[in-house]
């Protein structure tokens, strides 16, 4: 357990946090990878775990030309997509979701220090809801952020930027908080100080770089936090 700051030298103060939702807040990374599969598999496509992992939080567009890379242009991403959500949703309507472990400490302790927090998620709003609220998660945040309201999706900054201004904030001055390689090169075109809480995988060769730091889990953020005064 710990954490590893990348840039020291970035040092202006934390005056907020923004939270993606799925593989972060809550523990639902998995149930994507694994309904990105099954789509796929029901379309006649045999797409791989690794494959899967690489859809994540990828906007319309981006998602396209991820499917069109692994399959060729006969992959539908708007098909895909739709079958994934109706795989999905069925399982969580019986399963339900689960938080990640450390959010509710870290939602108490950035309480305690005046730190205002927001979801920053890809997700739609009624979505984000849905998930959040029956686990008492929804009202702990400041702001709530859908990808739906902003022009792009990540991997372009809109969401992080739409977050800050949310906020009342400089996004320099605001912590992001991302499982994904597409989310933290969102929240670094922002602007943000990009912070990688590990999910499914490790960050690769091409996200190092544009981390601030990295997290084992979200139960190290209060002392990445502390670090900074």
């Amino acid at each position: 357990m710990g954490y590893k700051i990348f840039q020291p030298e970035r040092s202006r103060p934390v005056l907020g946090v923004l939270f993606d939702m799925d593989g972060l807040v809550l523990d639902t990374e998995k149930l994507y990878a694994r309904f990105w599969r099954e789509a796929a598999h029901s379309l006649g496509f045999p797409m791989t775990w690794e494959q899967a992992l690489g859809m994540r939080s990828l906007n319309k567009a981006a998602g396209q030309e991820q499917l069109t890379r692994y399959f060729g242009p006969g992959a539908s991403y708007p098909e895909f997509r739709a079958r994934r959500i109706e795989k999905m949703d069925a399982y969580i309507r019986q399963h339900g979701v689960e938080p990640k472990p450390g959010i509710v400490p870290l939602l108490d302790y950035l309480d305690e220090h005046h730190i205002p927090a927001a979801i920053t998620s890809s997700s739609p709003m009624d979505r984000i809801r849905a998930y959040l609220e029956p686990l008492g998660l929804y009202h702990r945040f400041a702001k709530i952020c859908s990808g739906y309201e902003v022009p792009r999706g990540k991997p372009a900054p809109d969401i992080y930027l739409h977050g800050a201004a949310q906020l009342g904030l400089s996004p320099e001055n605001c912590l992001a908080l991302e499982d994904s390689p597409a989310g933290i090169l969102s929240a670094y075109r922002a602007g943000c100080l990009p912070v990688i809480v590990p999910d499914l995988d490790q960050p690769d060769e091409a996200t190092l770089p544009l981390l601030y730091a990295k997290a084992d889990s979200l139960a190290d953020i209060p002392a990445l936090l502390e670090s900074r005064k």
